[in-house]
């Protein structure tokens, strides 16, 4: 039998980014807050705890002093081509004009006066492979990764409660939404070690539950039918991001989940390691330079796949192969350069701060890197030979995918584009790649075009690839204060919505397609909105 815990002016379900900024800002404007979340204390943050930390900004002062010319017109017209969002989708349209209208000063200005910094660069990310995306780069980096501001955001969560007024509950599970009168009430909790369910009485309750991409059940179900499916996917999301609350919501209040097939996934993860959980992969930022091959060696095409213009693109193309996974074929010269992993975990310079390794191994090759995956992951293959790499590639798969000669083949075809020079290039991935080394940042992470067999770049690499899940672009909608709404359109008193659990704002703000680093920006917007909403409600 339920008892009563506690009573407070806020229940915020959830402590991930959105939960924890939203508890931040109630408190300090003098509510009480209880704050439920059900991993560990040391947990506490959610999947903005392990993440990279990009973020896209509009307007800042760090691209005007790289002289990129960006305004929140020209980023909406960007988002609006590359997300696809439906004409008649008033809320999400709104959110997306939202977000590139405030990230400058909710978002950039206001973690800068956190004490949040970033790296002194902006990376051009998702251009699209038409030049729909990103028009101009965005991608702003925090110095500390994602790890640093969550840890920032739970420091100012505990200076914001010096006289008791916030309680924290780890390890609960909301297993259940109270009441009354069509008014929102409080949740039921139950302690995930003991069993024991605890009532948490509160006017006001924000979900902040993340998405539904950490049930790999729940992404299956509501795959798109129009949508190639690979049979096998790690899992990057969140684990208890599982949409079970999303669907009590529904069911019970009437609040509405919309565009929950749209996904932003990877399209070239591998197994982690050491996983946390099971399933656990981890997403590789694809070497430009490397060759994307299927299971048998050859090469995919006849558009050859490349990172940094279209990931919704790749993973459809993966998804369209034969077998749920996909090689990368390069050489310890394209690795050390450009190999590189998306999270907190494997970016230890830029995560601990550490400004002359970090200067250091991107000037000279992260070989540390690239050593550590070679030492730990099996799906990470090396060879002094093309036919050595081939047999290891068809070990690793207990196949005989793979046929030397096809490889062989393969890597001579790409060197032919250099036999007469660069005057005789003629390959879609070497325009891409020059393309981008146009710009500084990504000169300086993307090897100048060269034949793989090139003498001294050697050893081979073949990367071992499949499609990992991420992010629910879809969820909860809500309005511009984000309160969900009923099927009327109408608010549900008391209950409010952020982060992932509400697709970014208005259930599915990014549409089809993410500009890239929308997530973390999502989660701030959506959430001082909603304290916004409460604190002067």
């Amino acid at each position: 039998m339920a008892t009563t815990a506690t009573q407070s002016d806020v229940l915020v379900i959830g402590g991930g980014l959105a939960g924890l900024v939203t508890a931040l800002e109630a408190l300090r404007a003098g509510k009480r807050v209880t704050l439920v979340d059900r991993d560990s204390r040391e947990r506490l943050g959610g999947l903005a705890l392990w993440a990279f930390g990009g973020m896209a900004l509009v307007g800042t002062p760090l691209q005007a002093r790289m002289k990129i010319p960006d305004t929140p017109e020209v980023a909406l017209r960007d988002w609006l081509s590359f997300g696809e969002l439906p004409p008649d989708d008033l809320h999400s349209l709104q959110w997306a004009r939202y977000y590139v209208e405030r990230s400058r000063a909710e978002v950039y200005d206001w973690l800068l006066g956190e004490g949040v910094k970033f790296l002194p660069a902006v990376n051009w990310v998702e251009r699209g492979r038409y030049g729909e995306g990103n028009s101009l780069p965005r991608y702003h980096v925090i110095w500390g990764t994602a790890r640093e501001l969550t840890r920032r955001m739970i420091a100012a969560l505990h200076a914001a409660d010096g006289d008791g007024r916030l309680q924290l509950l780890h390890q609960h599970r909301v297993v259940g939404l109270e009441h009354q009168a069509g008014r929102i009430d409080g949740a039921v909790a139950r302690c995930e070690h003991s069993g024991r369910e605890v009532r948490l009485q509160a006017p006001v309750v924000v979900l902040a539950m993340g998405g539904i991409n950490g049930s790999s059940e729940q992404v299956r179900a509501h795959w798109p039918a129009g949508r190639p499916m690979p049979a096998a996917m790690l899992n990057g999301a969140h684990p208890f991001a599982d949409g079970a609350l999303h669907r009590r919501v529904a069911d019970e209040l009437g609040g509405q989940v919309v565009h929950a097939g749209e996904m932003w996934n990877y399209a070239a993860g591998f197994p982690h390691p050491y996983p946390h959980f099971e399933g656990h992969g981890l997403s590789t930022i694809p070497c430009k330079s490397a060759l994307w091959l299927d299971h048998s060696g050859r090469r995919i095409g006849p558009e050859p796949l490349v990172t940094g213009f279209d990931t919704h693109w790749l993973c459809q193309r993966v998804a369209q192969q034969e077998k749920p996974w996909t090689w990368h074929l390069l050489n310890w010269r394209i690795a050390a350069r450009e190999f590189a992993i998306s999270g907190a975990e494997h970016n230890p310079r830029i995560r601990d701060k550490q400004f002359p390794a970090f200067l250091k191994e991107t000037l000279l090759g992260n070989h540390r890197l690239v050593r550590q995956m070679q030492q730990e992951s099996p799906h990470f293959l090396v060879d002094e030979t093309l036919a050595g790499l081939a047999a290891k590639m068809n070990a690793l798969t207990c196949s005989l995918d793979v046929d030397p000669a096809v490889l062989q083949a393969t890597a001579d075809a790409f060197d032919a584009n250099f036999a007469g020079g660069r005057r005789l290039h003629n390959d879609e991935q070497i325009r891409r790649i020059q393309h981008a080394r146009q710009w500084g940042p990504d000169r300086l992470r993307t090897c100048k075009p060269a034949p793989l067999q090139m003498p001294g770049a050697g050893p081979f690499i073949a990367i071992h690839t499949q499609l990992v899940t991420r992010k629910s672009l879809g969820g909860l909608r809500t309005d511009l204060h984000s309160r969900v709404l009923g099927a009327d359109g109408n608010p549900l008193p008391g209950l409010y919505c952020v982060g992932e659990a509400a697709g970014f704002g208005g259930g599915g703000a990014n549409g089809k397609r993410s500009l890239e680093g929308t997530f973390l920006p999502g989660c701030i917007l959506t959430a001082r909105a909603a304290a916004r909403s409460i604190n002067h409600g």
